[in-house]
């Protein structure tokens, strides 16, 4: 049996969870394979810290670069954009093949780190970066290869999801559940990352690059969190008939790539809706297949570990069988020139206002929208009256223009009725 060895750099909870994979698993990888995956070394600067995985003798190490000479394949677990990176380009430079889990790191700096590898002939596979164990990097590149991709739908941050699923079903506040996820572990100390959007933004980069064939980077990407969603606005959603979640939207709409992360409102009614606590699920439309649904646990050392070590057996398989680079990490197709803007996107919307409680009030609004060409759908006013004594107004409008709404919401706040902010949700009727 031929064996192939394999060095994890990066010891934390993902590292371990590989290092705990291969080995309590690695008989049954061979037999399914015909290939044996050997660890021939884990670095990390702590390595006297019990990680609760039995590693060989001679295995740990502190020294990164001794790792990369041990081994066929890197595993990056570092984390981070900057040592990993190094650590990265000095594998490829050594002509050793890499995987890795690192999503900031693929969304900021991706196209070095696949140029620098087509150069130096080496496989580099990321399965890890979006989703955790779901392989929606394996479906993109290889399943769904015979579609031109339309749209992806993704909830691919877990404690997000956790968040506003507890909200929605205990009616507890933002800030409590937050509090609650981070005493669990499913939030870090600084929770920015997750609940900013950026987490799910990186990994709306790396999907778009894949399904479009342009490595696109951070900058396209339009992202709002879910910091400022108040209790309010799910019971409104719940009675309209949607549910708020932290949506990754990627689409090709008239020539022109979207890329937006933000609360929307989707129709309970719909799959994507009912994937609640930490789970995580991608939506992806093609021409010939229709909709796909990819669903499972998003984040976690095991779930993780399975994506990771999925990658290394493909690699492993490669090398033995003389076919690095099969399937390149990622090839340029079809170029699109535009990319479109927030202000670029039609939508229907959700708009919250705080008015005071007089007569006229819905026909000023009303009357504004219209001149932008915009319709209402629905209308929510109930009887209740905030301590400033002004009032919610809810309205959906039907589809219009991003732009357009921005500009009459500009117009509506300059009345004297209304109280600034207006809360702006968009709707996915998908």
């Amino acid at each position: 049996m031929k064996e192939v060895k394999v060095a994890i750099i990066g010891f934390g909870t993902v590292g371990a969870g590989v290092a705990e994979n291969i080995l309590r698993n690695g008989e049954v990888i061979a037999k399914r394979t015909g290939v044996k995956l050997v660890l021939t070394r884990i670095a990390d600067l702590d390595i006297s810290t019990d990680r609760g995985v039995d590693v060989p003798q001679g295995v740990l190490t502190t020294n990164a670069a001794e790792a990369i000479q041990s081994a066929d394949i890197v595993v990056e677990l570092v984390g981070g954009t900057t040592f990993a990176k190094k650590f990265i380009l000095e594998a490829i430079q050594a002509g050793k093949h890499v995987v890795t889990a690192n999503k900031a790191l693929l969304a900021l700096h991706g196209k070095e780190i696949f140029d620098a590898a087509e150069k130096a002939g080496v496989d580099v596979c990321y399965e890890a970066s979006v989703a955790g164990g779901i392989p929606i990097i394996k479906a993109l590149r290889e399943g769904l290869v015979a579609n031109r991709i339309s749209r992806i739908y993704g909830i691919m941050n877990g404690t997000c999801n956790y968040i506003l699923t507890r909200m929605e079903n205990e009616g507890a506040d933002f800030n409590t559940v937050l509090s609650d996820a981070q005493k669990l572990g499913y939030a870090e100390a600084n929770p920015s990352l997750d609940i900013d959007g950026f987490d799910t933004a990186h990994k709306t980069s790396i999907l778009a690059s894949l399904a479009f064939g342009r490595w696109f980077g951070m900058d396209p990407v339009y992202v709002e969190g879910i910091r400022d969603l108040e209790l309010t606005d799910l019971r409104y959603a719940d009675e309209l008939g949607y549910r708020i979640k932290l949506l990754a939207i990627i689409r090709m709409l008239e020539g022109k790539v979207q890329m937006r992360v933000h609360p929307t409102l989707i129709p309970k009614s719909t799959l994507l809706a009912n994937i609640s606590d930490v789970f995580n699920g991608v939506m992806v439309e093609g021409d010939a297949v229709g909709q796909t649904l990819f669903y499972g646990r998003g984040a976690g050392r095991s779930a993780t570990a399975s994506a990771v070590v999925a990658d290394i057996t493909d690699v492993a398989l490669n090398i033995v069988s003389t076919s690095v680079r099969r399937i390149p990490a990622f090839r340029a197709g079809e170029q699109f020139s535009e990319i479109a803007t927030i202000d670029d996107v039609s939508s229907r919307y959700y708009l919250r206002f705080m008015v005071k409680d007089c007569p006229g009030v819905l026909a000023s609004i009303s009357q504004i929208l219209a001149n932008r060409s915009i319709s209402i759908s629905s209308v929510i006013q109930h009887e209740f009256k905030s301590s400033d004594g002004t009032v919610p107004l809810v309205i959906l409008t039907h589809k219009a223009a991003e732009r357009e709404i921005k500009k009459a919401l500009e117009e509506i706040d300059t009345l004297s009725i209304t109280q600034s902010p207006v809360k702006l949700m968009r709707i996915e009727d998908i």
